[in-house]
């Protein structure tokens, strides 16, 4: 990877920040987007833009190949075995709460069992817990070992035959860490358990594949993975979606109506009512053809590369704490860490002011922070278009932050 090549590709990094040429180190919450990807978006609305599936004119083919191309593109890009069981959501989100609205309620009753980790998002905990409250299922949380990785010992013993669904983040967006999904869904089934994977941080970074991780449900959304904002993929395996009813009603996703009775068209379109993001789509297949040739494998080693240089780099500083695995190969491009006696909302704001971009909060996951006694913290997340110059940056940014409270307390 020639990451000054890579950089080139992303207009949005070629300016300055409050004076300081910028060092974006936020893609955790949203990638930057590379000028293939704007010029897709730009081409669809300039020289084609129609609904697709619906009419037979010139723009509307060129609309609906452009869109149901890009399904096909996703569908290689983890590996599925069918477009069926493709199905474009807004994102991540809206992934998962079709899962819980959709097969969860229908499916749990009273007793029953939804087993999910401390670490999850808010986006892979508030539908579940609703999913409990509807049905009288028992929500569950698997414990975390002290560095914040899940033991497979653990898993075994809370995972039991009254287990109906298990819902874990591939990757977590704080703590970087990398759960072994494979074997979690091998336990989950091996108790008749339906296994849901939270992909948004795991999909832009690494190979997925998710006939050889055997999970029934994928979520993952595309602006994290240089693609556009509003557009995702709720991946299912096919007999699932099959029997499970959409939660969204109107045009395109239906066969027939009549006065009192409708019927839905096949997979996957009976789960994307009325008009799709065909912008979206195609800007996401765009991301794919980006990503495929830069090679997924390629940017995992650049990431695993810095987190382990900035792990190094900020260990040195005095009153660090970094929370997550210490061995970068246990994690991705994530390193999330606070100072002493310093605010992360004034680590954020002081690094800021050097063009240096990093997220501070809760980060949406709000029982890790409880898990680690903290109420937030500062982090900075890494892709394709980092080197170690950035990090570099960042650390002297931090120095700077230290000694600036230092001096003002």
């Amino acid at each position: 990877m020639n990451i000054m090549d890579i950089r080139q590709m992303f207009p949005i990094l070629h300016q300055e920040v409050n004076g300081s040429p910028l060092v974006y180190l936020d893609s955790a919450a949203t990638s930057q987007k590379p000028i293939q990807v704007i010029e897709a978006i730009d081409s669809y609305y300039r020289q084609y833009n129609s609904n697709v599936h619906r009419g037979v004119h010139t723009l509307g083919t060129k609309a609906t190949d452009g869109y149901e191309g890009a399904r096909e593109k996703v569908r290689k890009f983890i590996n599925a075995k069918s477009t069926e069981e493709v199905i474009f959501t807004r994102g991540t989100t809206t992934s998962l709460n079709t899962v819980a609205a959709s097969y969860a309620r229908a499916n749990l009753q009273e007793g029953d069992e939804i087993v999910i980790s401390y670490m999850e998002h808010h986006s892979n905990i508030i539908p579940w817990q609703q999913v409990a409250k509807a049905t009288g299922a028992i929500l569950k949380y698997l414990p975390l070992q002290e560095d914040g990785t899940i033991s497979l010992e653990d898993v075994k013993n809370t995972v039991t035959d009254q287990t109906k669904i298990v819902s874990i983040m591939h990757v977590s967006n704080v703590l970087g860490v990398i759960n072994p999904i494979k074997e979690i869904a091998q336990i989950a089934h091996q108790h008749g358990a339906v296994m849901v994977v939270d992909g948004a941080q795991s999909a832009p970074h690494m190979k997925v594949d998710v006939q050889d991780l055997d999970c029934d449900f994928f979520a993952m959304s595309g602006h994290k993975m240089c693609g556009p904002t509003g557009i995702g993929i709720l991946y299912g395996k096919k007999q699932l979606l099959e029997n499970m009813e959409p939660i969204e009603f109107g045009g395109e996703m239906i066969d027939f109506v009549g006065l009192q009775e409708s019927t839905w068209k096949e997979l996957p379109w009976k789960f994307e009512g009325g008009t799709p993001i065909i912008a979206g789509a195609i800007g996401l297949g765009a991301a794919i053809d980006f990503l495929e040739e830069i090679g997924r494998d390629n940017i995992e080693a650049h990431e695993h590369k810095l987190a382990a240089y900035a792990m190094e780099q900020m260990s040195a500083i005095e009153g660090m704490t970094i929370f997550g695995p210490k061995d970068a190969s246990k994690k991705a491009g994530v390193v999330t860490f606070n100072i002493d006696e310093v605010h992360p909302h004034d680590v954020a704001t002081v690094l800021d002011a050097d063009g240096i971009a990093v997220r501070a909060g809760h980060h949406c996951a709000q029982p890790l922070m409880k898990w680690l006694k903290v109420s937030s913290t500062a982090r900075a997340s890494f892709y394709l278009y980092n080197s170690e110059e950035d990090i570099d940056r960042l650390v002297q940014g931090l120095v700077k932050t230290k000694e600036y409270f230092s001096d003002v307390f």
